[in-house]
C-alpha cells in the first residue's frame, strides 16, 4: 500500500519541481520569483483537493471495512461533484481579482506581469486540479494503489513533457509552465474518469448519489478539514514569508520558491507512506482490529525516521547541486543553499507529524488533528515568522519553518498517546 503511495508523492514533488525548473532555465530569476509569489494559489487548490480526496478517502476505508457499498457510491459521487464546483467558483474568483490578488501575494511591477501570466491559465485548470489530486486518494482508498499511482504519472509525466514546449519552445515563460500544468491535471483527470466509469465497481459518478443530504457531506469535509486547513494555512504562511522577504529583495523570494519545492522530497516522502497506510488505518478500525492499527502504525513511523534521515543527509551534502539546478544566478543559489538548510532540519522527524494526524482522522478524532494543522501552518508558524524576522532579521525568518514543526511534532505525539491509550482500554 505505501511503496505506490510514495511514488505517487515523488511523481507530486517532480511535478511542483518541473515549472520552476524550466523557468529557470530562462535564465530569468524575475520569472522564477514569479512563480514562487504564484505558489500559493497551487497551495490553495490542493487545500480543496486534500479536504476532499483525505476525507473521502478516510471514509471509504472505514465502510469498506464495514462492507456499506451504497456509502461508498454515495462519497465518491459527492466527492467528484464537490471538486468541480469548487473548482470553478475558484477559477472565477481569480479571473475575476486578479490584480489584487498578487498585489495581496507580494507583486510588485518587476514581477507582476509573469505572475499574472501563470495565474490566469491555472485558473483555468483549477477544477481539473481539484478533482485529479482528490480521485488519487479515493482511487487508493479502494485498494487501487498502483492505478493511483499511475494518474499521477500521468498528469506529471505530461507536464514535463509540455514544460519546455511552452515555457522555451513557445517562449511563453512563466504563463507557459501554468499551461503545461493545467494540461497535465485534464490527462489525469480523464483517467480517473474512466477508473471511475469503467474500472471501479464501487464508485459512483451519477448526481442523485452526489446529492445524499448533508450528512456525507459534513462527514467527508469534518474528516478532511485537518489536511485541508494543513494546506490553507501553508499557503497563508507562504504569502507571509514572502512578504517578508520580499523587503530583502526579489532573489530572496526567488531562492525560498526553489527551497520550498526541493524540500517538498524530504516531507513529501514521509507524508507518502503516511498517506499509504491511510486505508490500512481506517479498515483497521472498522473492523475493530485495534492491533493491526498500533502494529502498522509503529512499523510507518520506523520507515519514516528512515528515510526521512536518509533523505536530509543526502540534501545536506548536495544542497548546493541541487539549488544550482533549478537557477543559474549566484545571488539566488547563495540565498537558496541557507535556506535549504534551514529548511531541512526536522526532516528526520517529520513523518511522526503526518503519522499521528493520519491516525487521529482515521479513528474520528478530527479537531486534534485540525488544532495540530493550525499551529503548525497558523497560530505557531505566522507568529514566529514576525518575531524571527525581527530580532534575526532573513536568517531567523528561515528558520520559523523548522522550529514549528518540532514543536507540533512533540504535541502530536502527546495527543496521539493518549487517543490511543484510550481505543486499546475499550478493546
Amino acid at each position: 500500500m505505501a511503496i505506490p503511495s510514495v511514488i505517487s508523492s515523488l511523481v507530486t514533488v517532480v511535478y511542483n519541481m518541473a515549472d520552476t525548473f524550466f523557468v529557470g532555465q530562462t535564465g530569468d530569476a524575475l520569472q522564477v520569483a514569479a512563480v514562487s509569489l504564484t505558489n500559493p494559489i497551487f497551495i490553495l487548490l490542493m487545500a480543496f483537493a486534500n479536504m476532499f480526496g483525505m476525507g473521502g478517502s478516510a471514509m471509504i476505508s472505514v465502510a469498506l471495512g464495514e462492507n456499506n457499498h451504497q456509502s461508498v457510491k454515495k462519497i465518491s459521487s459527492f466527492i467528484s461533484w464537490a471538486s468541480l464546483i469548487v473548482g470553478a467558483a475558484f477559477a472565477a474568483v481569480l479571473l475575476c481579482f486578479t490584480a489584487p490578488i498578487l498585489h495581496l501575494f507580494g507583486a510588485d511591477a518587476s514581477t507582476f506581469e509573469f505572475a499574472r501570466g501563470y495565474t490566469v491559465y491555472i485558473a483555468f485548470g483549477a477544477p481539473f486540479v481539484i478533482w485529479s489530486a482528490a480521485a488519487s486518494f479515493v482511487v487508493r482508498a479502494e485498494g487501487a494503489s498502483k492505478e493511483a499511482m499511475i494518474g499521477s504519472m500521468i498528469g506529471t509525466i505530461a507536464n514535463i513533457v509540455l514544460d519546455p514546449i511552452f515555457v522555451s519552445g513557445l517562449g511563453q515563460g512563466a504563463a507557459g509552465a501554468a499551461i503545461a500544468t493545467t494540461i497535465g491535471n485534464m490527462l489525469a483527470a480523464l483517467y480517473y474518469l474512466w477508473y471511475f466509469l469503467k474500472k471501479s465497481r464501487r464508485f459512483s459518478l451519477a448526481p442523485k448519489d452526489a446529492l445524499c443530504g448533508t450528512h456525507i457531506a459534513v462527514r467527508v469535509c469534518s474528516a478532511g478539514f485537518p489536511t485541508a486547513i494543513f494546506s490553507a494555512l501553508m499557503c497563508v504562511s507562504t504569502i507571509v514569508l514572502n512578504l517578508i522577504l520580499v523587503a530583502y529583495g526579489n532573489a530572496p523570494v526567488a531562492a525560498i520558491g526553489i527551497v520550498f519545492k526541493a524540500n517538498m522530497f524530504i516531507t513529501f516522502l514521509q507524508m507518502g507512506l503516511a498517506n499509504g497506510v491511510q486505508p490500512i488505518f481506517g479498515y483497521s478500525y472498522g473492523a475493530g482490529d485495534i492491533k493491526r492499527f498500533t502494529d502498522t502504525e509503529r512499523f510507518t513511523k520506523l520507515c519514516c525516521f528512515v528515510v526521512g534521515l536518509a533523505a536530509t543527509a543526502l540534501y545536506f551534502f548536495l544542497r548546493k547541486p541541487i539549488i544550482g539546478l533549478f537557477v543559474d544566478d549566484s545571488g539566488v543559489i547563495t540565498y537558496g543553499v541557507q535556506m535549504l538548510i534551514a529548511y531541512m532540519l526536522s526532516g528526520p522527524f517529520i513523518g511522526f507529524l503526518f503519522v499521528n494526524m493520519n491516525c487521529m482522522q482515521s479513528v474520528g478524532r478530527a479537531l486534534p488533528a485540525t488544532v495540530l494543522s493550525v499551529l503548525r501552518q497558523g497560530l505557531l508558524l505566522i507568529p514566529l515568522l514576525y518575531l524571527l524576522n525581527a530580532v534575526f532579521g532573513l536568517n531567523g525568518a528561515v528558520l520559523g519553518q523548522s522550529i514549528t514543526d518540532y514543536v507540533t511534532i512533540a504535541l502530536s505525539c502527546v495527543v496521539w498517546r493518549r487517543i490511543r491509550h484510550g481505543l486499546e482500554q475499550r478493546t
